[in-house]
């Protein structure tokens, strides 16, 4: 199979993401190398792979926060550069106090008005967290206590958190480990309700392989440092080496995406 066919210059929609050569060195370690994919426009792109194999490092060299070699290029709807596009980003997990008062509110005035987290917030402030919570099912929770949430509740704060603003390109490093199944479902089918309304680039790192069959447009195998097998759930998932490393040649996997 190959690497990544949509190196060639595919004319996407919005803005999409090309990586070239791309890696990864710490402490004179190569951690990622020689990774090339074509992150498109309006898809939800899956990367798998065994533990170690620089799944989170990608996402964070992505992000900004991790120098990288290579290059990481964003495209307009002409093929042509563009500005560094608005990314947000959904961590594993949040750090918290369990035992803080500090409120959803509270995180959201912080993050839009870089004010303590006690200031006094502003009508436009809560109106704006409550429309952003709105849109993963969550504007009920605006006034509960961070610590108070349940892990699926929390990973949709987060998420919401990242709508705001709207980003082009959405990165997803396992936001939902440890979350139950009920939560997990409802993140996903919400995750896929704004792909589709917002036409967004969505990078998803995930251990679930049935999650991933059935949400995913495209899936990326990252293993020994770099892409080793990229394309559809199904030629993805039917892959010898995939197969080999985690035994799925039973999950029979459609195209990828919901429809």
């Amino acid at each position: 199979m190959m690497q990544e066919e949509s190196l060639k210059h595919n004319v996407c929609g919005l803005c999409c993401t090309r990586i070239e050569n791309f890696g990864v060195v710490r402490n004179n370690y190569a951690i990622l190398k020689n990774v090339n994919l074509h992150i498109h426009c309006g898809e939800l792109t899956a990367i798998i792979g065994p533990n170690g194999a620089g799944k989170s490092t990608l996402l964070k060299a992505i992000l900004g926060d991790i120098r990288h070699t290579g290059k990481l290029i964003f495209l307009d709807a002409k093929d042509e550069h563009t500005n560094r596009p608005v990314i947000g980003y959904v961590p594993q997990k949040l750090d918290l106090d369990t035992s803080s008062p500090t409120s959803v509110l509270d995180l959201f005035a912080a993050a839009q008005t870089n004010r303590p987290v006690w200031f006094f917030h502003s009508k436009k402030v809560y109106a704006k967290a409550c429309s952003s919570l709105k849109q993963v099912e969550a504007e009920h929770l605006v006034n509960r206590r961070l610590g108070a949430l349940s892990g699926g509740e929390l990973q949709r704060v987060l998420l919401a958190l990242a709508l705001n603003p709207v980003p082009d390109l959405l990165l997803l490093d396992e936001p939902v480990s440890g979350v139950d199944q009920n939560g997990l479902q409802l993140f996903y089918r919400t995750v896929s309700d704004l792909r589709r309304n917002y036409d967004l680039s969505i990078i998803l790192v995930s251990h679930d392989l049935k999650l991933v069959a059935e949400f995913a447009d495209r899936v990326v195998f990252l293993n020994n440092k770099t892409v080793e097998s990229c394309g559809t759930p199904r030629e993805v998932f039917s892959d010898k080496k995939v197969i080999d490393l985690f035994g799925i040649g039973v999950l029979n996997p459609g195209e990828g995406g919901v429809k």
